[in-house]
């Protein structure tokens, strides 16, 4: 046996080592905060870089019984990553620099306000390198308790609506997904049960020196059924939606690149790792319904986000239809579909924080989130207007910038798979055209339309003979480099991937061909 290693475990321990100094006072909230999260940055990324990719497989494991009790099943702190959960990672580690950075330092009650964003990046952490089910959701329902925090205390308007909604949502998709978890360990004979990810797939599945022992098609389609709701949920897939919109509007936009560049991702993770593998006649039984459901995703969502005329609501519904791209690559379950779906999650995770980040400065520095209310600030914000057509063109899916890799990848693998994913491969092609009639529709407003009444410069008074005019208030742009370098971390992250997609792919795609099931075409 390989002795365990630490290394991922340090990632956990940073977070909460920050965490504790803040606690006791000692030290300032955001300073450490940042030091901690760049300190997980450059670890995530030196990982990223040594795993052996061209072999695949679970790399830097450390596996540590924790509870073994008669009649329970084992409990295993248990750590690894594969070529799928190190670039979400990775993404968790620069998402959450990026985060700490554009929040304010004198927020209030700044302690406890960093160290939920700290929570936040923790949880993720431990719900992507988890490989025990017990562990795998308390780190994730550990990150939602902070959400909900941030968004009760630190939320805009609305923010006590906002935060009951998006409790009651997602406390009711994690209390599925847990009775779907329980559910798939309990179905197996009590000498089997386990809730390690790694033996469970050994003995359901089998592999080369074990045979096969999968749950008979009619108990998996239940269990399937529950994980799908449960993770449904959690991800927004049509009709599960309503909670999101509403709740990024409302919650700091630390908090919304956070939940929605990480968090989000946890239940596309799921399918991939556990659902469909695990439950692969469920799988198929359900194929049709996740098809179905995507077409509200697509098209649904999409028109509602034309009908938008609030900036942070329309990116809130935005990020909900592009989940129907990562529903339908992980639904074609083949190697380039799967592959792009991983591209992509990590694409939208950073053009998600990014937009989040951006319209939460637009709000905060113009007072206004109405396309109404906005207008012209190309001229008094220009930098700002950069950097807002920069993440736009990346949710578009613009060649170049990540987003276009992950989304082509999934396209073929949809047009490769059965030939009834045909259709909705091309609907998900229109939704890329909705995309960009509301991406380019909120540029032109925003930055490029007529600037409001307000903000036009005034004649003040008449001086010998001379108007003299005085310039309306206006709002200052993102101009030093504190404020804007996590906004230009993050593109510059999504334009090495966009140009260089095959750094990435390098490292999913063997590992994604080592998925049960998966198929090769």
């Amino acid at each position: 046996m390989n002795p365990p290693d630490f290394r991922l475990l340090t990632l956990l321990v940073v977070p909460l080592v920050a965490i504790l100094c803040i606690i006791i006072g000692r030290f300032p909230a955001r300073p450490t905060a940042l030091l901690a999260a760049a300190l997980n940055l450059v670890i995530s990324v030196g990982l990223l870089c040594i795993y052996p990719a061209t072999q695949g497989g679970y790399a830097y494991v450390m596996d540590y019984q924790w509870v073994n009790l008669q009649g329970l099943p084992p409990i295993h702190f248990h750590l690894g990553v594969d070529g799928i959960s190190l670039p979400l990672v990775f993404l968790t580690g620069i998402v959450t620099l990026a985060a700490i950075a554009i929040s304010p330092g004198n927020v209030r009650r700044s302690s406890e306000y960093y160290c939920y964003l700290l929570l936040m990046s923790l949880g993720a952490m431990g719900a992507f390198t988890s490989l025990d089910l017990f562990f795998f959701f308390i780190f994730h329902d550990f990150a939602l308790i902070a959400t909900f925090l941030l968004i009760g205390i630190w939320g805009a308007q609305n923010r006590q609506f906002a935060s009951f909604q998006v409790t009651i949502y997602l406390m009711a998709g994690s209390l599925v997904l847990l009775t779907g978890l329980v559910a798939l360990v309990m179905a197996l004979p009590p000498s089997a049960r386990t809730f390690d990810i790694v033996a469970l797939q050994t003995y359901i599945i089998g592999d080369a020196n074990n045979p096969a022992h999968p749950l008979s098609t009619s108990a998996q389609g239940p269990i399937f059924l529950l994980l799908l709701v449960g993770f449904g949920i959690l991800v927004g897939l049509f009709p599960f939606h309503s909670w999101a919109p509403p709740g990024y509007a409302s919650a700091p936009p630390a908090a919304a690149m956070l939940h929605a560049g990480i968090l989000k991702k946890f239940a596309i993770y799921g399918m991939i790792r556990i659902a469909i593998p695990l439950l692969h006649d469920g799988f198929e039984t359900w194929q049709s319904l996740i098809l179905v459901l995507l077409i509200g995703n697509f098209l649904y969502a999409g028109f509602v986000t034309l009908a938008q005329k609030e900036l942070p609501t329309m990116i809130g519904f935005s990020s909900i239809m592009h989940m129907g791209y990562l529903f339908l690559g992980v639904a074609c379950w083949n190697t380039i579909g799967v592959t792009g779906a991983v591209v992509l999650m990590v694409a939208h995770g950073l053009s998600a924080a990014l937009l989040f980040g951006l319209s939460g400065e637009i709000t905060h520095r113009s007072g206004e989130n109405r396309f109404a209310e906005l207008g012209g600030l190309a001229q008094r914000a220009p930098l700002l207007a950069v950097l807002f057509s920069f993440a736009s063109m990346a949710s578009m899916g613009v060649p170049g910038l990540a987003n276009f890799a992950g989304e082509l990848m999934v396209f073929f693998g949809s047009f490769s798979a059965k030939p009834t994913l045909i259709l909705f491969a091309a609907i998900a092609v229109y939704g890329t055209v909705l995309t960009a009639i509301f991406q380019l529709r909120a540029i032109k407003n925003v930055f490029y339309g007529a600037m409001p009444a307000r903000y036009q410069p005034q004649p003040a008074a008449v001086t010998a003979g001379r108007e003299e005019i005085v310039a309306a208030p206006g709002m200052t742009d993102v101009s030093s480099f504190a404020e804007h370098a996590p906004y230009v971390l993050l593109i510059l992250a999504s334009l090495v991937i966009g140009f260089m997609p095959f750094l990435l792919i390098h490292v999913v795609e063997p590992s994604v061909t080592l998925l049960p099931f998966i198929s090769t075409k």
